[in-house]
């Protein structure tokens, strides 16, 4: 089974899977509403307003791994809306690491950081970049959304200007 095709649940209950993404260059994030780094949302989205139109989306996928997250996907969503304006498509709650992660992560954790290293999530707000094509990159938690390292990968991950005028030409 490919990455694209590890079934999700939207934070609503829907049925979902990466290949409803397909074609966009991904931020998948592990958040959580009470811990220190959810100033990091208000980062998340001006990315997702930035670059949403290009081709890119972020993906939140709560957890409560580290005892930092809400009780129920009623109150993540109204906590996410009202104190950050989040309108990037959020998942429901996720096990990141340990027996029972889920699918999504168990794949996404194989990938190493920077350092070269792979395995368990560290804290919260740990993002993989996903490109159309499958590649993974992965940044820590202290990276921020809008680190130089973040940006530079999203925007070497979009399709160029010249790809979308040729597959408009096309259709």
């Amino acid at each position: 089974m490919s990455l694209f095709d590890i079934p999700l649940t939207t934070i609503d209950g829907a049925p979902a899977t990466l290949a409803d993404y397909s074609g966009k260059v991904l931020l998948i994030v592990n958040v959580a509403s009470r811990c220190g780094l959810a100033p990091q949302y208000e980062k998340l989205e001006a990315l997702q307003k930035r670059y949403g139109d290009a081709g890119f989306t972020v993906l939140g996928f709560p957890s409560n791994q580290f005892l930092q997250e809400l009780g129920s996907s009623d109150a993540i969503k109204e906590y996410c809306s009202t104190t950050w304006g989040v309108t990037f498509p959020m998942f429901e709650k996720v096990r990141v690491n340990g027996k029972h992660q889920h699918p999504l992560y168990a794949e996404l954790t194989s990938h190493p950081d920077a350092s070269g290293k792979a395995g368990r999530v560290t804290w919260n707000f740990e993002k993989f970049l996903v490109s159309p094509d499958g590649a993974v990159r992965r940044f820590r938690p202290q990276v921020e959304p809008d680190a130089p390292e973040i940006i530079a990968a999203i925007e070497g991950s979009l399709p160029t200007v010249d790809a979308v005028a040729a597959d408009e030409d096309r259709a």
